[in-house]
């Protein structure tokens, strides 16, 4: 009896896997048609045959429409991953690289190379985003070291550098000339459109990386989500675990928004899409989430440039106006416990 339910847990648990599995396939699948649908999409009615073709189609093929897909997919990717890593660590469905005050580090970075370097010194912006989105997340990881790194320490530390830095950054408004102004408050709307090849490049170079440095740590974020205490007694350095991995999700997160700006929700969102699809074991989720943060970036991005074609929707606004459904509805359905 023990031996013939042995091997019927084991099928169900390889039928189990199997389905996660191809819904991952299937979320690649919908991800590579989202993408080639993105190449056809905007004011121009370049098509992908055009890229045979040589002058005006050619350049806005090659040096907007493909850039702004390989962006696209970077940082849906980036920030999706690093909204599941969040969740695990901190074990708060609510949470993402933004709850750190990520987010708010980099916009008063932006801010600042704004006002200092002025609004066309695009590397100004883009290094001062990067250097406050770090300098956010090694002090709330300082401060949680120095008091033990529990999840509310994090989430307060993070609440608290939110704050601070978002009244810098209306100080900076205030203090700021028109121009100024509306240049951080388009920066902080997020846009695609800036993206070059160089950009995608050192952005390439900040999330690439630490993707399979936190794929290979998804048994240990599985074993973190049972409690501190369970997951030391089985082997696990609970404390490291946890610096390590906030400190990958915020260095993707500084890639991703550093050149392209705040685009919200994509953290929280993307890793619930996931876990609805393939569960919550962090082997199948962070790949999921990885595929579905960058699909909805895609989608988001179409929207933007057809709704109100010829105008473009920044992406920034289009991901807040739906995920801020999502988000309500989260709270609604959140139970006592964690999921």
């Amino acid at each position: 009896m023990e031996a013939s339910e042995a091997k019927a847990g084991i099928e169900a648990y390889g039928a189990l896997t199997g389905r996660r599995s191809a819904r991952i396939a299937a979320l690649g699948a919908l991800l590579s048609l989202a993408a080639l649908f993105s190449l056809v999409v905007g004011s121009s009615s370049t098509g992908i045959m055009d890229v045979l073709r040589v002058g005006l189609d050619g350049v806005i093929f090659w040096e907007l429409r493909v850039p702004r897909v390989i962006m696209g997919l970077l940082v849906g990717s980036g920030l999706a991953v690093g909204g599941a890593v969040t969740q695990a660590v901190l074990r708060n469905p609510l949470a993402s690289p933004f709850t750190l005050g990520v987010a708010s580090g980099a916009g008063f970075g932006a801010a600042l190379g704004i006002v200092l370097a002025g609004a066309i010194a695009k590397w100004a912006v883009a290094g001062g985003a990067f250097s406050f989105a770090l300098i956010t997340a090694l002090f709330i990881l300082g401060v949680a070291r120095m008091k033990s790194a529990t999840p509310e320490t994090l989430v307060l530390a993070g609440v608290a550098i939110m704050f601070l830095f978002s009244a810098g950054t209306s100080l900076l408004q205030f203090l700021g000339t028109e121009q100024q102004i509306q240049s951080i408050v388009f920066w902080s709307f997020g846009n695609l459109s800036r993206a070059s090849w160089t950009d995608i490049l050192i952005a390439a170079g900040m999330i690439l990386p630490a993707l399979p440095a936190l794929f290979l740590r998804a048994w240990d974020l599985n074993l973190l989500l049972a409690g501190d205490e369970m997951a030391a007694s089985l082997g696990v350095r609970v404390e490291r675990l946890r610096l390590t991995a906030l400190l990958l999700a915020a260095l993707m997160t500084a890639g991703a928004i550093c050149f392209t700006g705040v685009i919200g929700f994509i953290g929280l969102v993307g890793p619930h899409v996931a876990r609805l699809m393939v569960g919550g074991d962090h082997r199948f989720l962070l790949p999921a989430s990885a595929l579905s943060g960058a699909l909805l970036v895609l989608v988001s991005d179409c929207l933007g440039r057809t709704l109100f074609a010829p105008h473009m929707v920044p992406i920034g606004i289009v991901t807040a106006f739906l995920g801020v459904p999502f988000f309500f509805g989260l709270l609604m359905r959140r139970k006592r416990e964690f999921w």
